[in-house]
C-alpha cells in the first residue's frame, strides 16, 4: 500500500510509523492503524463497525475501546487532532481543511528563497489563515515568511518584525512552543531585539532536545559570529555540517565567519565551494564577492555580485553592494549612477540603510554615512547584527560617533 499523507503528517504504512516535518510521532500499533483507517477514508465518515473490522481486524471491541484509541491519535496530532470529528454513536471522520492547499502552495513558494517566492507565500499563508484560524501551519509559516523577509532586507523591518511577532504569538497559541517557532523567536530576538543572551539560550535548548534540526544551526552560528565569539561559530558550523552537509546556507555562513576572523584565503575557498553547491544562493554570492573584494580580487568580485542581482533583481541592496564594489574597482562614476538609482528606488521600496552608509563612505561623504546608520537603526535594519563585525565598518571604528552609535544598537544586549 502506498504511503498516504495529509497536512503536515506522512503515514508511512510499511513501517507503521507517522512523521510530522521529519520527526516521528509515537504512536502504539493499535493507534496508528486507527489512523491509517481515517486517512484511507479521509473526508468520509467511518462507522465504530468500519472501524474494528479494518483497526483491529475484526477482534470484537467495545466502541468505548475504539473512542478512548481514537482520543489518543487527536491527542498525538496534537493542534491538528480538531480535525478528526466524532458522530456520537456513529463514527469518525478525519476531514481536511480546504485551507490544506494554500499551505502547501505556500510552502512551494517559501522555498523559491526570493522576494516574489516569500511574498506570494505570505499571501497563501495569510488566505489559510483567513479561511481557518485554527490552522497552525498557516500562523506558523505567515511568522516564518514575514521573518525571512526582514532578515533579508526585502521589505521594512519594523513592519515585518511585528507581523511577524503577531503570527508567531497566534502559532504558538494553537501549537505550542514547537521546536522550528522557538528557533524563529529566537531568530528575532538576536536580529530584531539584540537580546542576544536570551537568544542563545533558547537556541542552545533547542538543539540539546532536537540536535538534528539543521536549520537551528543557521541562527546559532550568526548569533555567535555577531557577538565576536567567531570560534564557537566554526564550531556549530562544524556540527552542522555532520547533521546536513548540503544545508544550503552552512558554506555561505562559513565564507562570511572565515571572512570576520580576516582568514581572506580561506572564505574564498568556503566561497566557491558555497557557489559551486548552492549556484541559486545569493547571499553565497555576496559573501563569496565580499572575500574576494578583501582579497583584491575586484573583477571577480564584481563578477559574482552582478550573478547574485540577476538571480535576486528585486533586492535594492544588491546595486548597493555593486556600487562600493565599483568604488573599489576606480569606477566612481558609475558608483554615483548606482547611488542615483538606488535613491530613486528608495522613494517606493525599502532599501536597507546599513549598506547605504558603506556605500556613501566609500564615495567619501562620512557624515551622510552616519546619517545612514542612524536611519539603519531607526528602520531597525537586521544587518545591523554585523555591526561588530563585518569590514565593510571598519573605516568607521576610528571615529568616535561610531562608539556612540554602536551602543545603542546592541543596548538590550549591553544591559544584559
Amino acid at each position: 500500500m502506498a504511503d498516504l499523507s495529509f497536512g503536515p503528517f506522512s503515514v508511512d504504512v510499511a513501517a507503521t510509523r507517522v512523521v510530522r516535518h521529519g520527526i516521528d510521532l509515537r504512536l502504539r500499533p493499535r493507534a496508528f492503524h486507527a489512523l491509517k483507517v481515517l486517512a484511507l477514508n479521509s473526508g468520509k465518515l467511518v462507522s465504530y463497525e468500519q472501524m474494528i473490522a479494518q483497526a483491529w481486524d475484526g477482534v470484537s471491541v467495545s466502541r468505548h475501546t475504539v473512542d478512548v484509541t481514537v482520543g489518543e491519535v487527536r491527542k498525538t496530532l496534537r493542534e491538528y487532532g480538531c480535525w478528526i470529528s466524532h458522530r456520537r454513536k456513529v463514527g469518525y471522520c478525519l476531514e481536511v481543511p480546504g485551507s490544506e492547499q494554500l499551505i502547501k502552495k505556500g510552502w512551494h513558494y517559501r522555498a523559491q528563497a526570493t522576494r516574489e517566492g516569500y511574498e506570494r507565500a505570505l499571501t497563501c499563508f495569510e488566505q489559510a489563515a483567513r479561511e481557518d484560524d485554527h490552522n497552525f501551519d498557516a500562523f506558523h509559516g505567515a511568522a516564518h515568511c514575514c521573518l525571512a523577509l526582514a532578515v533579508h532586507g526585502m521589505r521594512p523591518p519594523r513592519e515585518m518584525y511585528t507581523r511577524f511577532l503577531a503570527a508567531h504569538e497566534r502559532a504558538e497559541s494553537l501549537g505550542g512552543p514547537t521546536p522550528e517557532l522557538r528557533i524563529n523567536r529566537a531568530h528575532g530576538l538576536h536580529m530584531f531585539e539584540r537580546r542576544l543572551v536570551e537568544a542563545e539560550v533558547e537556541l542552545l535548548a533547542t538543539l540539546r532536545e532536537q540536535p538534528t534540526l539543521a536549520w537551528a544551526y543557521v541562527p546559532t552560528t550568526m548569533l555567535y559570529a555577531s557577538w565576536g565569539r567567531l570560534d564557537e561559530a566554526l564550531d556549530v558550523l562544524d556540527r552542522a555540517h555532520k547533521v546536513d552537509p548540503l544545508l544550503p546556507h552552512l558554506p555561505a555562513l562559513e565564507t562570511f565567519v572565515r571572512v570576520c576572523r580576516r582568514e581572506t584565503d580561506t572564505a574564498m575557498g568556503c566561497g566557491r565551494r558555497a557557489v559551486e553547491l548552492h549556484p541559486h544562493l545569493q547571499v553565497g554570492r555576496i559573501f563569496y564577492a565580499l572575500a574576494l573584494e578583501e582579497a583584491g580580487h575586484l573583477d571577480e568580485s564584481l563578477e559574482q555580485i552582478r550573478i547574485a542581482r540577476a538571480l535576486s533583481p528585486d533586492l535594492p541592496w544588491l546595486c548597493v553592494i555593486e556600487g562600493i564594489c565599483l568604488v573599489k574597482h576606480g569606477q566612481k562614476h558609475a558608483a554615483h549612477a548606482r547611488l542615483d538609482e538606488i535613491e530613486e528606488t528608495r522613494a517606493s521600496e525599502y532599501v536597507d540603510a546599513y549598506f547605504m552608509a558603506a556605500l556613501r563612505e566609500a564615495l567619501g561623504d562620512r557624515h551622510a554615512a552616519f546619517a545612514e546608520l542612524e536611519r539603519a537603526i531607526d528602520e531597525n535594519s537586521a544587518a545591523l547584527f554585523a555591526l561588530d563585525v563585518d569590514p565593510k565598518m571598519d573605516p568607521f571604528r576610528s571615529d568616535r560617533r561610531f562608539s556612540r552609535l554602536r551602543n545603542k544598537v546592541f543596548e538590550a544586549a549591553l544591559a544584559h
